[in-house]
């Protein structure tokens, strides 16, 4: 599935079809991308892949050596400098991970999807955590950028209750 906004922004969606998952609505996917490309960049390009547990541990394990599931996996191109392609990069999500993580953290299962959505196309866009200056950085226009959204704060437990964003 692909979707062009007018901010320029081309969205493809994947869908594992070997499992049985579900994903947000593209309208969904392009509203959050294109509110962390904000301020960013007019264009880009990003391809998203909705997984099940055992292909996020698979690829996990191969490109950062970790042999488990993780929510969201970031591969962003990488192209010479001064190339300019509006190419961004690949998301990775793992759908029941989104969805245990939620119930886990008591937060709304459509908040959690923004959230790391927003999360996953930060770090295409060179954020990372790996420090905690970086982290704080990071955390803070994620925060920003769901609370504009109408989300809670994404590092703050909610009630629970399903929203219609």
């Amino acid at each position: 599935m692909n979707h062009r906004n007018p901010m320029n922004v081309e969205l493809t969606v994947d869908l594992d079809n070997s499992a049985d998952l579900s994903a947000p609505s593209l309208d969904a996917f392009q509203r959050w991308i294109a509110a962390a490309l904000q301020d960013h960049r007019s264009e880009a390009e990003v391809s998203i892949r909705i997984v099940g547990c055992a292909e996020s541990q698979a690829l996990n394990l191969q490109y950062r050596g970790k042999d488990k599931p993780t929510n969201v996996l970031s591969f962003p191109t990488d192209f010479p400098s001064g190339l300019e392609i509006p190419l961004l990069g690949d998301l990775v999500i793992c759908q029941p991970l989104v969805e245990q993580e939620a119930a886990e953290q008591r937060k709304l299962v459509s908040a959690h999807w923004a959230h790391l959505t927003i999360h996953g196309t930060l770090h295409l866009l060179g954020y990372d955590h790996i420090d905690d200056a970086e982290a704080d950085i990071m955390e803070s226009l994620e925060t920003k950028i769901l609370t504009t959204m109408g989300y809670p704060p994404p590092y703050e437990p909610s009630n629970g209750d399903e929203d219609s964003l």
